[in-house]
């Protein structure tokens, strides 16, 4: 039986890091004992290591179940670099392939085998498996075997069945970052996990920024937004297709280096599009859901909705490919009202109820319903935006100010607007749907002009009432107002506004509204970070790194994560003890690159002056 002394060793020797974080020690410990694991870790937590030291250390072979090939492919690239023997059998290989993959492990070639869950009811695996030494069976993305969740997979309904049918029982890992309280029972139920040690280590992402931005021109604000960033690593989910397209082409249009992703594309357009985007050839990919899932590319700087999803659960699970590295992160969802009926749409034709029976049918259509709902009162609701998605995961918090949410840091320098808000509805009401929101601002900022004069506006007693706000200010307020449905837009090319909902409780001042004001007119807050420590060096390191995975055609972050090198660049380490004591840079690594970092290191350290080290 495995120990924790030797995985403590592996985690040190092999992978390069000097203790578990929260969550890792207790899940290792679990499956090192012979103990089966659900472990529920928000992304960026170090959830593969958590199977992956055992599997190094255990005798047997340690097959891994994931959804996507992307992930099996960037795994194992990871895995080969730090001296482990892993491999994949997917449809990417050829039948020939695949079968030299399955005698190789059948001679213990490998200790960690990827797999896709359709890949348990083949013959040729299924005869493999029944002879195989397999110690452990990890279900990666567990959550997809709920038909509660947002990505439920009917293949891995497949998994507790045919581990039933091997001759011993291996033991179970089920590991999520994206599970409710019911999914999380499903998944004990479904895959039949025997008392479970369950490790829930929360779901709060500390270096994530979450915002939430109701633009009038969509385009505008993510063009202005990427500018803001350039040569940072995006990514821009859209909901269709079509968005995809067209906001590729406005990107390109403007200058900005940009691939796209998406189901309509071929299987060599998607792939070339991962693979510039995963080694750094472009630093944006404009993309449906289609692309993310398992993309284990650490130095995503920021993450864009230009539409809003159906539910959290995808909402939190894309944004949360963004700084995985540990480092500052930004998470942007771009909504407009239009959005919901877009995603009711999209719930009524994207559930396959052809293996569900009516009555569950339904139910599946009430959840996804339900978990619209919620979406929808995170884009429009107000408080903190990160309190609201660990409520929403049913994680209590203790504060009511997070501070790195747009939401919180506005409250900062939010303004009590209800006497304005009231002439703005009032105004819209007298004028009974006929105008547009900039008409109604023009007419509020006192605008002259032919068409004020034709159509008598100039005379409204209106005319000019909140000129001293700007037109900026205006239109934050029309937005908020629209958003909590005090005011609506009528379903024309060219939306009017008309009274909503809430607009007589305006009015009467039983509903008061608070915005944050500036003298730029927008809601945008830009979080600020702290400049890192030696940011030259991470940058010279970074050209270095980049210049390797391309010689390898591998991603950068299968060399060196972000993490690592921002740790090389703090420590500048001079000889291989330093180095070893960086997190991430364990013996492998080290014996291959170690001396060339070095290198690269010192010359910053001479061009900079510093004093040399033994």
């Amino acid at each position: 039986m495995p120990t924790m002394a030797q995985a403590e060793h592996t985690l040190n020797s092999v992978f390069g890091y000097p203790e578990f974080r929260e969550g890792q020690k207790e899940s290792v410990e679990a499956l090192v004992e012979g103990n089966d694991v659900l472990s529920i870790m928000p992304t960026g937590a170090g959830k593969s290591l958590c199977y992956q030291i055992p599997a190094v250390i255990a005798e047997g072979i340690t097959l891994v179940i994931s959804p996507l090939i992307s992930l099996m492919k960037d795994q194992v690239n990871v895995l080969l670099q730090y001296g482990v023997e892993a491999t994949f059998i997917n449809s990417t290989l050829t039948p020939k392939q695949q079968i030299a993959e399955i005698e190789s492990a059948k001679q213990g070639k490998f200790k960690i085998i990827y797999i896709a869950p359709e890949r348990l009811t083949t013959e040729a695996f299924s005869e493999f498996a029944t002879h195989a030494d397999i110690s452990y069976i990890i279900v990666d993305e567990a959550h997809c075997v709920s038909q509660w969740g947002q990505d439920f997979r009917p293949a891995y309904l497949n998994i507790a069945p045919f581990i039933r049918s091997l001759k011993h029982r291996p033991v179970v890992g089920a590991f999520t970052a994206t599970a409710t309280i019911a999914v999380q029972k499903d998944i004990a139920r479904l895959l039949e996990l025997q008392n479970p040690k369950t490790v829930l280590t929360g779901f709060d992402r500390p270096n994530l920024y979450f915002e939430v931005i109701r633009p009038t021109d969509r385009d505008s604000v993510l063009l202005s937004y990427v500018l803001k960033r350039k040569g940072q690593s995006g990514i821009v989910y859209c909901v269709t297709r079509r968005a995809v397209e067209e906001t590729t082409e406005m990107l390109k249009a403007n200058g900005i280096e940009v691939a796209r992703y998406h189901a309509g594309l071929s299987d060599e357009e998607r792939s070339q599009a991962q693979e510039d985007f995963l080694q750094d050839k472009v630093p944006v990919i404009v993309a449906t859901n289609a692309f993310g899932m398992g993309i284990d590319k650490s130095n995503v700087q920021f993450v864009i909705h230009y539409q809003m999803p159906k539910d959290l659960e995808s909402y939190y699970q894309e944004a949360g490919r963004a700084g995985r590295d540990g480092e500052p992160a930004e998470c942007c969802l771009l909504y407009m009202k239009q959005d919901i009926p877009l995603a009711n749409y999209l719930i009524e034709h994207s559930l396959d109820n052809a293996f569900l029976d009516p009555e569950t049918a339904s139910n599946v259509r009430k959840q996804a319903e339900d978990r619209l709902q919620q979406m929808v009162v995170y884009a429009t609701g107000r408080g903190c935006l990160r309190n609201r998605i660990l409520s929403y995961f049913g994680e209590a918090t203790t504060s009511v100010y997070c501070g790195n949410c747009s939401a919180c840091l506005a409250q900062k320098g939010e303004q009590d607007v209800t006497r304005e808000a009231g002439l703005i509805v009032s105004l819209v009401m007298s004028l009974n749907g006929k105008y547009d929101r900039t008409m109604v601002t023009h007419i509020l900022c006192g605008k002259q002009n032919q068409r004020m004069i034709d159509e008598k506006l100039n005379e409204h007693n209106s005319f000019g009432a909140l000129a001293a706000m700007g037109e900026g200010n205006i239109y934050a307020i029309i937005d908020e107002l629209v958003g909590s449905e005090v005011l609506n837009l009528t379903d024309e090319e060219h939306p009017c506004l008309v009274a909503g909902h809430y607009a007589k409780d305006v009015l009467t001042g039983d509903y008061p509204v608070r915005i944050p004001l500036d003298r730029g007119g927008h809601q945008v807050v830009i979080p600020k970070h702290k400049e890192p420590e030696n940011e030259d060096l991470f940058r010279l390191l970074s050209k270095l790194r980049l210049a390797i995975a391309r010689e390898q055609r591998v991603p950068p972050f299968v060399i060196f994560s972000n993490s690592t090198l921002r740790d090389m660049a703090k420590r500048i380490p001079r000889n291989r003890g330093e180095m070893l004591r960086v997190n991430g840079v364990g013996e492998n690594k080290m014996n291959r690159y170690g001396d060339t970092f070095l290198t690269t290191i010192a010359f910053y350290a001479k061009m900079k002056g510093l004093d040399a080290k033994a």
